[in-house]
């Protein structure tokens, strides 16, 4: 729960994560201790109190931070180099603005996180996923669990893990950790199609533009 201390509350989790490990399949660790924290029933009010504190700097900082895909608006609220992790706001899109491709398909990330549900809810599945080893990508995927998770349901999702979120109910908001990159790139499948891809980050990608121009 968010301590009562005078210290900023992200800065307070940051202190409680730095003392976890947070490397590989030791981020369960990791997660007990961001379920510990965000059991608050006042999280929300918390989070709302420290976008309210940022000054006009700060707030910019985090908007260029932050970024948009095709089913929510991820909000990158800290961001510090000396640490092994970020915090996260995701603010998921109405359904009906929802494009293909992002957390509605079949999908990794180049990351471990855990997560809370602040507001609405979604649907959860989570796969197994079979590697094309000539191509690389993943060419079948077969569901292993589906969960309707509410307001206040935390999770934890490692890096080469799959799963996706095929519906999310209007107003659904999430607060995140996620670990810094662990593998250079992600993967999805579309199960409709059958098509896999790869997904890597533009800032990966400098080398490559450099040697196509």
């Amino acid at each position: 729960m968010p301590a009562r201390t005078g210290v900023a509350p992200l800065s307070e989790l940051a202190d409680r994560m730095r003392g976890t490990e947070t490397a590989d399949r030791r981020w369960a660790a990791a997660h007990r201790t961001f379920g510990s924290w965000v059991a608050d029933p006042d999280l929300r009010s918390v989070l709302r109190g420290h976008l309210a504190s940022l000054d006009p700097a700060a707030a910019t900082a985090m908007v260029e931070r932050s970024r948009e895909t095709t089913t929510h608006f991820a909000w990158c609220l800290r961001d510090r180099a000396r640490e092994p992790f970020t915090f996260w706001l995701h603010e998921y899109k109405p359904q009906r603005d929802w494009r293909p491709g992002y957390a509605d398909s079949v999908h990794n990330h180049r990351y471990h996180f855990c997560t809370v549900i602040l507001g609405g809810n979604y649907l959860h599945e989570r796969f197994t996923a079979t590697v094309d080893r000539d191509t690389g990508l993943v060419c079948a995927a077969t569901l292993t669990g589906r969960r309707e998770c509410g307001v206040g349901t935390s999770g934890l999702v490692l890096a080469d893990e799959f799963h996706r979120i095929p519906h999310a109910a209007d107003g659904t908001m999430t607060f995140l950790v996620k670990s810094r990159p662990v593998t250079p790139w992600s993967l999805s499948f579309d199960p409709a199609t059958r098509t896999g891809h790869r997904h890597v980050p533009v800032e990966a990608r400098l080398e490559e533009l450099t040697r196509r121009i």
